[in-house]
């Protein structure tokens, strides 16, 4: 491996920061690189998924659903991946969504969530209960985030690109769990991306420190007394980690720390008790700092939303709908010019129709000439015993490459014929939907995501 040149003032620092631990530190930028994968528990077990995929994948301690795999294996072409059963991540990022203690029915935020690593694993832990708002400032960037929480069959979701500030005028003191994994100066990514010691060098510390002040400030004001914040960096730097805690207790006397216990090779802060750290010649990881913070105060009751009597829907969305098998409250759905959405219970709508939304609830479809198609993403979210017809096709059987290509299935004989809309899977998992007319399926696998 060539040898890395790192700054001089981030090598003075770590050798601070460590000490007698600063040689093992440098020595783990000889390692090979680290990769993990989060189960998705909306869809599969952690354990029965590990044992589909075999021996080779090794549980990550901090986390109830994460494992490491043999990087040379290609599980972004895997129909597992295809059908969201996983999240590819890395080891150590896992710790912030896992940490922060969210139940379902929350009302949560992910302050900075592109691509969806956390937001994906917060979704999870919600069980499609509550809101789960997703915000990422840079459009481009919430794109792909929709696309990996659609992916992963998340349905209480908005997912929204705005500034900080914007939420905070919007929503106020709204949201139960906030989690900041906060833009940095990225020092714990020297290792896997090496640009970023470029970066590093036109945009250091105290650069990412004035943004983080700013998020920060933000999130403090979105959280309702007794809500829990989890802010996170995948940096060593002491003023972007234990300073921001320290500034936001020091202007903030509302917030407090809530300290997190040690697991095996985590650390202590440095000069701050109660935060956590990971670092990649301790852990099998590229390293990340993690503290909890609470708002003082008892949780205020909440106000039902009034979303007063149920649209009447046209006859093709009910027509489609019917094939649902599963509860869908009327006044949940709503048509906005030609889509049709399930939005999130007590979702508040009308301050969310200020906000630069990508996505409100789950997209069920679009009408098109006075017919429904319905949407990618609500075949993510199904079953395939929640679906008037649907066709399980093996892992191995050569027409589930066929069908995420894009390409017409034959149904062979043993196989029931099929008239009208179909849930294709693999096993027992969704891949999208087809159009039967006996046993020919027309696919309509969404050509956005089609296997290349």
């Amino acid at each position: 491996m060539n040898k890395i040149e790192l700054p001089q003032s981030y090598l003075e620092n770590m050798k601070q920061l460590l000490g007698s631990e600063f040689d093992a530190y440098l020595d783990s930028f000889q390692d090979s690189k680290i990769s993990g994968l989060r189960v998705n528990t909306l869809k599969a077990d952690p354990k029965e998924f590990a044992g589909m995929f075999g021996p080779q994948l090794e549980p990550v301690l901090w986390t109830t659903n994460g494992f490491y795999y043999d990087g040379e294996e290609r599980l972004s072409k895997d129909p597992c991946y295809f059908a969201g059963l996983y999240y590819l991540q890395e080891p150590s990022a896992m710790a912030p969504a896992q940490i922060l203690p969210v139940e379902p029915g929350d009302r949560v935020l992910d302050l900075c969530a592109a691509p969806g690593g956390k937001s994906t694993e917060l979704a999870s832990r919600l069980k499609g209960k509550g809101i789960l708002v997703s915000n990422d400032i840079s459009n481009s960037r919430a794109k792909a985030l929709l696309k990996n929480l659609e992916l992963w069959g998340a349905s209480n979701i908005c997912v929204t690109s705005e500034e900080p500030g914007k939420l905070q005028e919007v929503f106020g003191e709204y949201f139960d769990k906030i989690l900041i994994d906060a833009p940095c100066s990225g020092e714990g990514m020297f290792r896997k991306d090496r640009d970023m010691i470029k970066s590093y060098g036109e945009k250091g510390p105290a650069y990412y420190c004035e943004i983080q002040k700013q998020i920060v400030d933000q999130a403090v004001r979105l959280l309702v007394p007794g809500g829990m914040m989890l802010y996170s960096t995948c940096t060593f730097s002491v003023c972007e980690d234990e300073d921001m805690i320290r500034y936001i207790l020091s202007s903030y006397p509302q917030m407090e720390l809530v300290p997190i216990p040690l697991f095996p090779g985590a650390s202590p802060g440095f000069d701050l008790e109660g935060v956590l750290r990971l670092f990649p010649h301790k852990i099998r990881g590229e390293g990340h700092f993690l503290a909890l913070l609470r708002k003082k105060g008892e949780k205020p009751l909440r106000k039902e939303e009034d979303w007063g009597n149920a649209k009447t829907l046209p006859a093709e969305v009910s027509e489609f709908l019917s094939l649902i098998r599963r509860d869908l409250a009327p006044e949940q759905i709503r048509v906005k010019k030609d889509l049709v959405f399930y939005l999130p219970k007590d979702f508040p709508v009308k301050e969310a129709a200020k906000l630069r939304c990508l996505r409100t609830g789950l997209l069920l479809g679009q009408l098109k000439n006075k017919r429904f198609e319905p949407s990618q993403a609500l075949a993510m979210v199904l079953r395939p015993e929640e679906f008037e017809n649907s066709i399980c096709l093996s892992r191995d059987d050569d027409r589930v490459i066929r069908y995420l290509k894009g390409e017409t299935l034959t149904l062979r004989e043993e196989e029931k014929a099929v008239q009208g809309w179909c849930l294709v899977c693999m096993d027992q998992y969704p891949l999208g939907f087809a159009k039967g007319s006996g046993t020919t399926l027309k696919n309509k696998y969404y050509p956005g995501w089609r296997w290349q």
